[in-house]
C-alpha cells in the first residue's frame, strides 16, 4: 500500500512555544508541527497534513520553504523536502497547510488521502549505481512489502495496543532487500524492483556469497527472506562492518501468503546460518505513552554503539500488528 504523505487531519491542541512570539506547536495525531501563529490555526481546524519524508513540488503556494527544504532529485525533478527540525529546542515534524490549498472544502473529510492531488511523492535519497541494477520488472505481485506504520498516525489504536505481547526488532538503516524461491526459480529484489543478475550489482553479490539460492532450496520451494542489505556503500556504512551483507526480519511462506512467526523465522535463519536483524525483547508491553515509547527508540544501535539507531519495529508474534517507531535522535542527524 503506498503510503499517505499528504492526509486531511484535525487539529487537537494547540501550544506555546516558550520565548516564541510569531510561532506555536500544533499536534495532529501523534504529530507535533510548529505553525505561524499568524494564520490562525485552532483547535479542531481540518487542515492538510503532510508528513517528513514528503516531496513537494515546485509551487507559489510552497515557495516559502525554498530556503530550507528545496533539493533535487535523482531524475532531475525540483521540489522541497519535508525533515524533522528543531527550532526554539522544540522537535517539528512535517507541515501543516491550510485546507483551502486543496480548494474543495466542501468534499473533504478527514482521513482524506490528498497526497496526489497535491503532487506529492515519497523523497527518496539518490541510489548508488552497484544498488540500482538491471531490471526484471516491478517488485512481484505474490510477495508482501514491508513498509509499518508509524506509531504517530496509530494514536487512536494505541490504548487497545497495550493488551497485546510484542517482539521488538532494531530498524537498520540500509536498502530493503528481498530474495525469493517460486516454482524453482531464485529472484532477487530490491525495495521496489526485481532485479536481473548482473556483475557488480550488491544485491545479487550479496545473495551468492551468502549462497541464498542453494540454502532456500534445502528448505523447500515458494519461500522468500526479506532483510536490509547493510555495508560498504551503503547509506555511509554506520555499522561500520567491511563488505556488505543482509540482516533479516521476514520469512514468508509465498504458498500459503503468510509469514513465519518469529521463533520459526529464527530457527530457520540458524539453519541455514543467516543472521537476523537484533532482536531486542520478544516479550515487550507498550510503555504508557507514545512518548514513551519514542524516547525508547532513542538508543545506539546494536552492532555499532557509536551509532544512533535508526528505530525499532514492533510486531505482535503472529505479525497480525505490526509498526516502527523512528528515533528522533536519528532523523534530526538525517542528512
Amino acid at each position: 500500500m503506498e503510503r499517505k504523505l499528504a492526509t486531511i487531519r484535525k487539529i487537537s491542541s494547540i501550544d506555546p512555544i516558550e520565548g516564541a512570539d510569531k510561532i506555536e506547536l500544533a499536534t495532529v495525531d501523534g504529530w507535533k508541527v510548529i505553525v505561524a501563529k499568524d494564520v490562525g490555526h485552532k483547535v479542531g481546524d481540518l487542515v492538510v497534513y503532510c508528513e517528513i519524508d514528503s516531496f513537494l513540488p515546485i509551487r507559489d503556494e510552497f515557495e516559502f520553504l525554498r530556503k530550507s527544504s528545496y533539493k533535487k532529485i535523482s531524475d532531475g525533478s525540483e521540489g522541497f523536502r519535508l525533515k524533522t527540525i528543531r527550532l526554539r529546542g522544540q522537535i517539528s515534524q512535517g507541515l501543516i497547510l491550510p485546507i483551502s490549498v486543496i480548494g474543495e472544502e466542501q468534499s473533504l473529510i478527514e482521513g482524506l488521502d490528498v497526497t496526489s492531488k497535491l503532487g506529492i511523492i515519497k523523497y527518496e535519497p539518490p541510489v548508488p549505481a552497484e544498488l540500482s541494477g538491471k531490471v526484471k520488472g516491478v517488485f512481484p505481485s505474490f510477495l508482501q512489502k514491508t513498509d509499518e506504520e508509524r506509531i504517530q498516525n496509530l494514536l487512536q489504536s494505541y490504548e487497545s495496543f497495550k493488551n497485546e505481547t510484542f517482539y521488538v526488532t532494531e530498524k537498520l538503516d540500509g536498502s530493503s532487500a528481498t530474495y525469493y524461491l517460486r516454482n524453482g526459480e531464485f529472484g532477487v529484489c530490491s525495495r521496489n524492483l526485481d532485479l536481473i543478475e548482473t556483475e557488480g550489482n550488491t544485491f545479487w553479490k550479496v545473495a551468492r556469497e551468502l549462497d541464498l539460492e542453494n540454502k532456500l532450496k534445502k528448505l523447500g520451494d515458494n519461500l522468500s527472506l526479506q532483510g536490509e542489505l547493510i555495508g560498504e556503500g551503503i547509506q555511509g556504512n554506520p555499522y561500520k562492518i567491511k563488505g556488505q551483507t543482509v540482516r533479516f526480519f521476514n520469512m514468508y511462506d509465498i504458498e500459503l501468503g503468510e509469514y513465519f512467526s518469529v521463533s520459526k523465522m529464527l530457527i530457520n535463519l540458524d539453519i541455514m546460518n543467516l543472521n537476523s536483524v537484533p532482536v531486542l525483547d520478544v516479550n515487550f508491553k507498550l510503555p504508557s505513552t507514545v512518548q514513551d515509547l519514542l524516547d525508547f527508540a532513542d538508543s545506539k544501535s546494536e552492532l555499532n554503539k557509536d551509532f544512533d539507531r535508526e528505530g525499532v519495529v514492533i510486531r505482535t508474534h503472529d505479525k497480525k500488528i505490526s509498526f516502527k517507531v523512528i528515533s528522533n535522535k536519528f532523523l534530526l542527524n538525517e542528512k
